[in-house]
């Protein structure tokens, strides 16, 4: 894994202390879904680590999914359903609201970043502090 031989535990903490970087599980979750346009991937009790590299997080779930498909009755299912016919287009305001505190832009460029990132919140911030970290300046 790493140059030199193996590396214990204690040295890895320290090697990621050095690089900014932290862990921390999330106790006692009971549920993770992750929605696709025609799938749920359920995962039940799962194990939640987040992961903090320079102030952007990253959820790591452990766990056995059930896979079913979406349905009319699903929670923001698919255009077939009245109840997300009738939302308002766009990003959820969530997601626009983590992306602007996250990376300090205007609520516009959030929507346009989350827009280019398929609605990803994680993906949308990297981008856009990649941007700025890309000597654009």
């Amino acid at each position: 894994m790493m140059p030199g031989g193996r590396v214990n535990e204690r040295q890895m903490k320290l090697m990621m202390k050095r690089l900014g970087m932290t862990t921390a599980p999330i106790e006692n979750v009971e549920e993770v879904i992750i929605r696709t346009r025609d799938q749920e991937h359920v995962l039940k009790a799962p194990e939640v680590t987040v992961l903090t590299v320079q102030g952007v997080r990253t959820y790591q779930v452990v766990g056995e999914p059930t896979i079913r498909p979406r349905t009319a009755s699903s929670p923001s299912s698919g255009p077939e359903s009245p109840s997300v016919a009738a939302a308002p287009a766009g990003p959820p305001a969530e997601d626009i609201q983590l992306v602007v505190e996250q990376t300090g832009v205007s609520r516009a460029e959030a929507i346009e970043a989350l827009d280019a990132a398929g609605g990803a919140p994680a993906e949308a911030i990297l981008s856009l502090l990649s941007r700025r970290g890309g000597g654009d300046r």
